[in-house]
């Protein structure tokens, strides 16, 4: 059977989806997603809880419940099996938090340790959410701050410590639940979620594939603490260069922007918000059900018509 032409497989990889969506039936279809990476913060327990909410987010994203998940683990047993306790321990936390099941995983010896999931959800095939689909006069939701990236990468430089920067660590290892329940009970247009190829990176995916433009309003930015004076120090993770690299034709940023902000456009995020497209009378409802929830929003942009799919920064 060739799966890119099945009919049943309502989203794969021609579109660069956040995760792949196969119906199984009228009423049920599979969402299923994979990521990991090394890690970000010293303490293993925190590691395993932000690679976990990272690889769920696209289940969120997609609008669907996630159910089940594997673990993908990479280990130096020089590091200590109880080190690899705690990085299983904070991964099957946060699944347990979504209501999901670890159901098993696989483990080869590295000497880079590197942890996430393989996720696979559920969602109604009529009513998952794309990153394809959002419409002029839309406006744009984030609900997440951005700048963990940066930093990240200022811990490792040990410019600043964990306890320093939790606020940033709680934001990464919360899950993308809660806005997800917001945007699908109110309703919007398209969605998807802000990790490694940051704002811009993932915003210029949604207008490729929605044949749109959008604008961003920097002085709207929800950005962490700290991130921008350290960008400024020039601790800018090289992610966000080829960030920058690869958007470089989609985006127009204008050049009173400064350069420390225009890297947290680029920062390459992880375990960010959903970025959410929703049409403008709903906006306000959108943010009310997420205040409601506990959960973050600001309304950072707006869609427009244009040409040829472009993103413009002011």
């Amino acid at each position: 059977m060739n799966f890119e032409t099945d009919e049943n497989l309502l989203r794969g990889i021609e579109g660069a989806e956040d995760a792949a969506v196969y119906k199984l039936t009228d009423e049920i279809a599979l969402v299923q997603t994979v990521d990991f990476f090394t890690p970000i913060v010293d303490d293993p327990y925190l590691f395993g809880q932000i690679a976990a909410a990272n690889a769920l987010s696209d289940i969120y994203a997609m609008g669907a419940d996630p159910i089940t998940a594997l673990n993908i683990v990479t280990f130096d047993l020089e590091l200590g099996l109880d080190v690899l306790s705690e990085i299983i321990r904070g991964g099957s936390d946060k699944v347990n938090e979504a209501g999901a099941l670890i159901v098993g995983g696989h483990t080869i010896e590295d000497k880079e340790p590197k942890y996430g999931l393989a996720a696979t959800g559920i969602v109604h095939p009529d009513k998952f959410f794309s990153n394809s689909t959002a419409k002029a006069g839309d406006l744009l939701v984030l609900t997440k701050p951005l700048g963990l990236g940066i930093l990240a990468t200022a811990l490792k430089g040990k410019a600043v410590s964990e306890a320093e920067i939790m606020a940033a660590i709680d934001s990464a290892r919360s899950l993308n639940r809660q806005a997800s329940l917001a945007m699908r009970k109110v309703g919007a247009n398209s969605c998807t979620d802000v990790t490694g190829f940051g704002l811009l990176g993932h915003l210029a995916e949604m207008m490729r594939g929605s044949q749109k433009a959008a604008r961003i309003y920097v002085k709207d930015l929800p950005v962490l603490e700290g991130a921008l004076d350290f960008a400024r120090m020039g601790m800018v993770p090289g992610g966000a260069h080829s960030n920058r690299k690869h958007v470089s034709k989609t985006a127009e940023i204008s050049p009173e922007i400064e350069p420390a902000m225009i890297d947290i456009l680029f920062d390459p995020e992880t375990s960010g918000g959903l970025l959410i497209s929703i049409a403008s009378e709903k906006a306000d409802s959108l943010m009310e059900e997420l205040k409601k929830r506990g959960a973050f929003g600001r309304i950072i942009g707006e869609i427009f018509e244009a040409e040829e799919p472009k993103i413009e920064v002011v």
